[in-house]
């Protein structure tokens, strides 16, 4: 069933604001946010609705998708890949993004130095609250997998992202978003001259104004944008 159009315009507006408000409780400015739209669950033909609201980039979750997507509408947005990357999908995206948030494996590594036709922009993909059902690297690791992707051509580290378990309460993501905004300050001093660590993506719809609170520059907000008003939430 198509969104109403309206509905979209006043969910994406509702959202850039509750991220300015966000941003000033913590002293930041919102230009120093961008917001990613999640698409998952937006089917294609409604892109240009996000596209008339004033959204620039949009982030994709699974490759197919991002692929039959960006075919349809690849000139409207700036296209990130967020979602779990497996190292035989590598193929369908290299040189098609922007940026991919979610990379943490060694394989994936070897795959997107071999595969990409220019150097990919890239964050590790940490899993700052331990979680055994969440994807990323662990904070004890994270030196290692950096010191494995310095020699790559290919590869260029931007920052750092994470993905924290569902919850009620936004409030319970906090730990795990200053937690990455810690490593990623302690990254930057470790690793000057190698990798940079200026972007944090942090935040869904559940918790994204936590995240913006604790350092977010990306947020990857999906459900939220839909609907006019907090609804969703």
């Amino acid at each position: 069933m198509p969104r109403n159009p309206d509905d979209v315009l006043a969910g994406v507006a509702r959202t850039r604001e509750r991220i300015a408000e966000a941003a000033a409780r913590a002293g930041r400015s919102a230009a120093e946010v961008e917001l990613v739209a999640a698409v998952k669950y937006l089917e294609a033909e409604d892109l240009p609705l996000l596209h008339a609201a004033g959204i620039t980039r949009v982030g994709e979750n699974r490759t197919d998708q991002l692929v039959a997507k960006q075919a349809a509408y690849g000139d409207l947005f700036t296209w990130d890949f967020i979602g779990h990357l497996q190292s035989r999908k590598v193929k369908e995206i290299a040189g098609h993004v922007s940026l991919i948030h979610s990379l943490f494996t060694e394989s994936t590594a070897a795959q997107l130095e071999r595969r990409s036709p220019a150097p990919q922009d890239v964050l590790i993909e940490v899993n700052a609250a331990g979680d055994p059902d969440k994807d990323g690297v662990a904070p004890a690791e994270l030196d290692a997998l950096l010191e494995l992707l310095a020699p790559l051509t290919n590869i260029r580290v931007r920052g750092l992202m994470t993905m924290p378990a569902f919850a009620a309460r936004p409030e319970a993501s906090r730990a795990a978003f200053a937690a990455l905004r810690e490593l990623a300050e302690q990254a930057a001093e470790r690793w000057i001259g190698v990798h940079t660590f200026g972007d944090l993506s942090m935040g869904t719809s559940q918790d994204f104004e936590v995240a913006v609170e604790e350092g977010a520059t990306l947020v990857r907000a999906g459900s939220v944008l839909l609907v006019p008003d907090d609804a969703s939430r």
